[in-house]
C-alpha cells in the first residue's frame, strides 16, 4: 500500500480526533513524504475530495479576503450539545482547494472554544508550511484561518 493510500485509509477509519491530534496526523502525513514537491502534490490530492460549493454559495459574504485566489468559506452551526461549527469551502485554485481541505479537517465539526484555542501560526509551523508556500499563499492560508476563527468568535 502506498504512503498516500495509508494516509487516506487512516483518515477514514477513526472517530474524530482532537484538534491537536488532527494537526499531528497531518504533520505525520507530510513527514512520510520525502520532499516538498510530493507534499504539495499531496495537498492538491486532498483537494480532490473537497465537494465544490454551489454557485449561490459563492457570494461576497462567503468570500475570504486576503487570498490571491478566489476563496469562499461557508459556516454552519449545528445545535448539538455542545454546539459545533461545520465548514465547507472552495477556490478557483487546486493548491488552495487542498489548503481548504486541510483546514476543514482541522476545524470543521468543532466547538467554537476548540477552534479559538488554536494558534494559527503554530499550526503553520507544525505542518512545516513555511518552507513550501510563497508569502502570498501563506497570507492566504492565515486569512482562511482568521475567517474560521472569526466565525467561531461570532458563535460564542
Amino acid at each position: 500500500m502506498t504512503d498516500l493510500a495509508q494516509m487516506r485509509r487512516r483518515a477514514h477509519l477513526k472517530p474524530m480526533a482532537s484538534i491537536d491530534q488532527t494537526i499531528e496526523e497531518l504533520a505525520d502525513d507530510f513527514a512520510l513524504l520525502p520532499d516538498w514537491e510530493e507534499r504539495i502534490s499531496h495537498v492538491i490530492e486532498l483537494a480532490r475530495a473537497l465537494e465544490p460549493l454551489n454557485d449561490d454559495e459563492r457570494t461576497d459574504d462567503n468570500r475570504v479576503r486576503g487570498c490571491v485566489s478566489r476563496v469562499w468559506l461557508v459556516s454552519e452551526r449545528h445545535a448539538e450539545t455542545p454546539e459545533k461549527l461545520f465548514f465547507r469551502g472552495d477556490s478557483d485554485a487546486h493548491l488552495v482547494r487542498g489548503e481548504i481541505a486541510m483546514l476543514l479537517r482541522i476545524f470543521s465539526g468543532r466547538t467554537p472554544e476548540e477552534i479559538l484555542s488554536v494558534d494559527p501560526k503554530a499550526v503553520f509551523e507544525r505542518l512545516g508550511l513555511q518552507d513550501a508556500l510563497t508569502m502570498q499563499r501563506s497570507n492566504g492560508l492565515f486569512s482562511m484561518m482568521s475567517r474560521i476563527q472569526h466565525q467561531a468568535r461570532a458563535a460564542t
